[in-house]
């Protein structure tokens, strides 16, 4: 029997390092895992009770579509009290994750043959739901001199070599932590607008962003304010409430997809899951707020300990890290290309971190990520440990 085409997507590099350091681990090794971006602390103890009141006592059976109106209305507060935006919660849908969002938003957005744009380096899940979706990627080589962030002037590039249909940014990125300043995602939707393509912007991190008086990125700019020129925000509660297992994310649409969007996730999951849906309701309280607020500062704790010790570990350059919990660095003065030099790194010192070449098919093999999304003491023992190797020759310590 065939396999179909459109499954043939490159696998997650960073799932063999995962793999080789749980095999290490389960050997009684120690591993230090800082490939994955996987908050350590796990959800708030407020969602956690309202989990344990709901599985005593609640109703879990199927939901709307598009998720239960209280998260909804949730989820619209919350741009209103962080952003001053007004969303109606009609244009909020409830997904299975931001991975089942950008499914359910690349399905109502885009035909198959449709072009469109995103950032390299950057999450290689769009890239391959996209393909695998019949679209058209169209990478945008993106280096220091753009901030790891795509321009207005790489769009008309590429709209004049065979039009574009849509554009997708993250803001805070994987893998760079870079941000999009207010001023230039104005300018990006404004193009968007202007040329009819769709923009569709990736915020999972915000929230998770540190304050750098040098840093040209400034305040965190969402595109929830440009839903009426047609652009979709895909969110999360895996990152900034640390809910990954949870599975639960949103979109805010636009208009004109709200029905599409309702269809297909009717037909697609039926509902999101509906204990993540209720307990997540009470992530926006004062305390669930407070918790997350905490985890950033333990972020901006293990952020610290990397970059002040970027020229004992070797690595330039390294990208902005000006959100979410990741430094992407290059190791190409060590003299061996990413995949080998985090294969070596596991086998010769237990601590995993994550290929470039997930990131960026181009120039990944000189690049790695490392997460702090786990807690300073480990991140600390784990940059110990790199830069004694380093100082060993890259040879076991």
């Amino acid at each position: 029997m065939k396999v179909s085409r459109r499954s043939h997507v490159p696998p997650f590099a960073v799932m063999e390092v995962l793999a080789a350091a749980n095999a290490r681990r389960d050997a009684g090794e120690s591993v230090l895992n800082l490939c994955a971006g996987e908050p350590a602390t796990g959800a708030s103890d407020v969602v956690r009770r309202r989990a344990i009141d709901l599985l005593e006592s609640g109703d879990l059976g199927y939901t709307e579509a598009m998720g239960v109106p209280a998260l909804r209305q949730a989820i619209a507060d919350h741009y209103e009290r962080t952003y001053g935006v007004v969303v109606d919660p009609a244009q909020v849908a409830v997904t299975t994750g931001s991975s089942g969002g950008f499914m359910l938003a690349f399905l109502a957005a885009f035909d198959a043959g449709d072009r469109v744009a995103l950032a390299r380096p950057g999450y290689p899940a769009y890239r391959n739901i996209l393909a695998a979706l019949g679209c058209e990627v169209v990478e945008l080589d993106c280096g220091p001199e753009t901030r790891y962030q795509p321009t207005v002037s790489q769009l008309m590039e590429a709209y004049y070599e065979g039009g574009l249909d849509g554009l997708v940014i993250a803001s805070p990125a994987n893998p760079t932590g870079t941000m999009i300043p207010p001023a230039e995602l104005a300018a990006l939707s404004a193009w968007c607008t202007d040329h009819d393509v769709r923009l569709v912007s990736d915020e999972i991190y915000h929230g998770i962003v540190y304050a750098d008086p040098a840093s040209p990125a400034g305040e965190t700019a969402t595109a929830a304010q440009y839903l009426d020129d047609g652009a979709v925000v895909v969110n999360s509660f895996s990152k900034y409430w640390a809910m990954t297992g949870w599975r639960l994310g949103w979109l805010l649409l636009p208009e004109d997809l709200v029905g599409a969007v309702d269809a297909l996730a009717g037909n697609i999951a039926l509902s999101p899951p509906a204990l993540a849906q209720h307990a997540g309701v009470a992530a926006f309280s004062p305390e669930g707020y407070a918790a997350a607020a905490e985890n950033v500062a333990r972020y901006a704790d293990s952020r610290a300990l990397v970059l002040d010790r970027l020229d004992d570990l070797g690595w330039d350059p390294v990208a902005p890290a000006d959100g979410a919990f990741y430094v992407y660095a290059n190791v190409a003065a060590s003299g061996l290309d990413s995949v080998t030099w985090c294969e070596r790194l596991l086998a010769d010192t237990g601590v995993a971190l994550t290929p470039g070449t997930d990131f960026d098919g181009v120039r990944g093999g000189e690049w790695v990520r490392l997460s702090f999304a786990a807690a300073p003491e480990v991140v600390a023992e784990a940059v110990d440990r790199i830069v004694a190797w380093r100082a060993a020759g890259y040879r076991r310590v």
